[in-house]
């Protein structure tokens, strides 16, 4: 397993809550849209096994051509140790990036696309909307559904609807509106869904997709297959 070690270029505070930490990229470390990486700290590997609480998996929010991996995360002010940590860093601070992977790269196969999150799970989808406008071949048409209680909405400029490159975008701060929604969009019966958030917001999603005939293929998650397979075979 190699591990790269970088530094902290730029921090962007994207709302009172939630940080974008742009790292400077190693010279020969590539990805690929929608993918994870494992973020970590100085000494997380300094023992006999890593520790777990200095390591968490993360979502990389940028696309190579931006010269940065970003890191988009929410930190509240009541926070794990993980988080506590990565709220005092700073410009210059070295941090580690291992096993970096994409589980749900952008799908073209002249479908609509629908995208469904949860608050900073946004983050994952921001590189395959930036790759889509970059080049829309063989994707019919793209539209984000994203749910945030704060209503601090995350990346509302790019995230803007746009008819003529075939994207729209809703936000909403309430579980019903979302779910509602949802159910709407599942009237498309050809559509690929892909679904970002916690656990619980997963089997949510699954199973309201499930229930309105949606196929399990269809159904798109950033998870390894041992977990798609789990997450997929819900009993509606």
């Amino acid at each position: 397993m190699q591990i790269y070690w970088t530094k902290i270029n730029k921090i962007v505070e994207e709302t009172p809550e939630v940080k974008t930490y742009l790292l400077d990229c190693p010279e020969d470390f590539t990805w690929e849209e929608g993918a994870h990486t494992h973020f970590a700290f100085e000494g997380f590997n300094a023992g006999e096994k890593p520790n777990r609480s200095l390591i968490r998996h993360m979502s990389i929010s940028t696309l190579p051509h931006e010269n940065s991996i970003g890191i988009t995360t929410r930190i509240k002010e009541e926070c794990s140790e993980f988080k506590s940590i990565l709220r005092n860093l700073d410009v210059g601070h070295e941090v580690a990036i291992f096993k970096t992977h994409s589980n749900i790269p952008l799908k073209r196969e002249n479908k609509n696309v629908y995208l469904l999150s949860s608050g900073v799970g946004l983050a994952t989808f921001r590189p395959l909307l930036l790759d889509y406008f970059d080049r829309a071949d063989n994707v019919s048409h793209i539209h984000s559904l994203n749910i945030d209680s704060s209503k601090d909405y995350l990346f509302t400029t790019l995230f803007e609807p746009a008819p003529d490159k075939k994207f729209t975008s809703q936000f909403v701060d309430n579980r019903h509106d979302y779910y509602e929604e949802v159910k709407n969009l599942s009237a498309d019966k050809d559509g690929l869904f892909y679904v970002v958030g916690s656990d619980e917001f997963l089997t949510e999603n699954i199973n309201v997709l499930l229930e309105q005939g949606i196929k399990p293929e269809q159904i798109k998650l950033d998870k390894h297959q041992k977990q798609l397979d789990k997450f997929l075979t819900i009993e509606v």
